[in-house]
């Protein structure tokens, strides 16, 4: 199994967990609250946490390869999201 821990520091945490859990459940099996959140990606499961001030994600996948694109995916629409700031992720990635 191949996970992933990432986090950001932003003052807007629980806005932008609400949009990206909005955002995925388009798509995609997702439940949430306004301080956690639960995704169903085809790459692997994901939880979102918000803080007062930190943003965090924990992620798991069968392949290395869903690890990266589970990433991506947060990226891309993170970014999108949080256009008036400049985010800063911080990741660490294992394998069990």
């Amino acid at each position: 199994m191949y996970k992933t821990k990432g986090s950001v520091q932003t003052e807007n945490a629980r806005k932008y967990l609400q949009q990206l859990c909005k955002h995925f459940a388009h798509k995609v099996d997702v439940d949430f609250t306004p301080d956690k959140g639960h995704v169903s990606f085809p790459m692997g499961q994901c939880t979102i946490l918000a803080q007062s001030t930190l943003l965090s994600f924990e992620g798991q996948s069968e392949q290395e390869e869903g690890i990266a694109r589970m990433k991506g995916v947060i990226i891309s629409h993170l970014d999108k999201f949080a256009w008036r700031e400049q985010i800063e992720y911080i990741w660490d990635d294992s394998c069990e």
